[in-house]
């Protein structure tokens, strides 16, 4: 039994870490990688609603980008759902009141996948207790993306969690079996097989891929190791490791056409995650078919929340001058080389004094509302002519 998560963020994958309830809720380790890492996606999808909503929605092309599945192979993401329904949760703490609370239920009440959109419930005991904000870890999608073993990241998942303590303590190991799914299997009851097959290969990755890096311990009972500790330290070289997990959508032709129209990044993340490209695509049309409009944002939120559809007659709204600006530096950045972009980046970034203007750069890139002037400017001298005839 492996110990699982909750999570803190916001409508479809809004932020980049996943926040566990570790301490009290356990699902079997026998999750396959692939199993484990949509699980979190799907759990980091659905938290601000988690006890609002009977069932949660989220595009299935964005699912498998978010936990780094890029495939077109259905009857995979399939299976890894089916795994999902089929897996126990377990928990056993106490109530409001006090009192001893045991519960055990699928991990996902139901999954099904319907034109292109993956729609999914926990039942509402376990959705309760995933969003009870009691003991919590962080874990962080993009890093969960860098592990290609399973039984890594579940090692991963359970030491982070004591990243504040500075080691897991003493775990039977048994116990540990356990948590690495490996229980059951005469095969592993040696340790040296253990240490060999398990415990070496998941140290080794962890410590590589992560921002954390772990020490296994062990204890003996006469001449057979009975327990194991491992101690654990923030990583140096990977701790600045926080590349934003909304980079896939970020680089989309839509997202810059929400960005253009003034809605705020993560407002663009969400609507592409949980809607998917071509459905925004389509709300945008249609509200650029409108005139009279006085906000424009406003009125794609109706559009997209209300699904908005059929023909306007209306002449496109007009746009501002600072949309079309933005568009034109979308169009001078695009056709220049990759090497080309990083240096324009790297020289602008460099003329930002404030740090409120570089971190706002580097989430929004060319978008940056705090730096538009600057950016306009910049591009100006890069490109006279840029902005001519605008």
């Amino acid at each position: 039994m492996e110990a699982l998560k909750t999570v803190e963020l916001s409508g479809a994958l809004r932020r980049p870490s996943v926040k566990k309830n570790v301490a009290a809720i356990h699902v079997s380790g026998k999750l396959t990688l692939l199993q484990r890492k949509l699980s979190n996606v799907l759990l980091l999808n659905a938290y601000d609603t988690l006890i609002s909503r009977a069932s949660h929605r989220i595009d299935a092309r964005t699912l498998c980008l978010m936990a780094g599945y890029n495939s077109n192979d259905t009857q995979t993401l399939k299976a890894s759902l089916r795994g999902l329904a089929e897996t126990v949760a377990e928990w056993d703490m106490l109530d409001e009141k006090g009192r001893q609370e045991w519960g055990v239920s699928a991990l996902l009440s139901f999954a099904k996948l319907n034109d292109g959109v993956c729609e999914y419930a926990y039942s509402p005991a376990l959705a309760e207790k995933l969003h009870d904000p009691k003991v919590f870890a962080l874990i962080n999608l993009n890093i969960q993306r860098q592990f290609t073993g399973g039984h890594a990241l579940a090692l991963y998942e359970n030491c982070f969690r004591f990243i504040g303590t500075g080691s897991t303590g003493w775990w039977e190991l048994e116990t540990f079996r356990r948590l690495m799914g490996v229980d059951g299997s005469e095969y592993y009851e040696s340790y040296k097989h253990l240490n060999a097959k398990i415990i070496k290969p998941a140290v080794a990755e962890v410590n590589k891929v992560s921002d954390i890096t772990i020490t296994p311990e062990i204890r003996k009972q006469g001449r057979a190791v009975s327990h194991i500790r491992l101690l654990i330290k923030r990583n140096p070289q990977l701790s600045i490791l926080d590349i934003d997990d909304g980079a896939v959508l970020r680089k989309g032709d839509v997202y810059a056409q929400l960005r253009a129209l003034g809605v705020s990044d993560r407002l663009a993340r969400q609507w592409l995650g949980e809607h998917g490209e071509d459905y925004v695509s389509e709300k945008l049309a249609y509200v650029s078919r409108r005139n009279l409009v006085k906000s424009p944002v406003s009125y794609l939120r109706r559009a997209i929340d209300e699904d908005f559809s059929g023909p306007a007659a209306e002449a496109p709204a007009p746009e501002t001058d600072r949309v079309k600006r933005l568009k034109a530096v979308q169009t001078a950045v695009s056709s220049r080389s990759p090497t080309r972009r990083d240096a324009d980046r790297a020289l602008f970034r460099s003329r930002l004094g404030d740090a409120a203007l570089v971190d706002d750069f580097d989430r929004h890139g060319w978008m940056s509302a705090l730096n538009s002037q600057s950016i306009f400017g910049f591009w100006m001298e890069m490109e006279p002519e840029l902005f001519e005839g605008l």
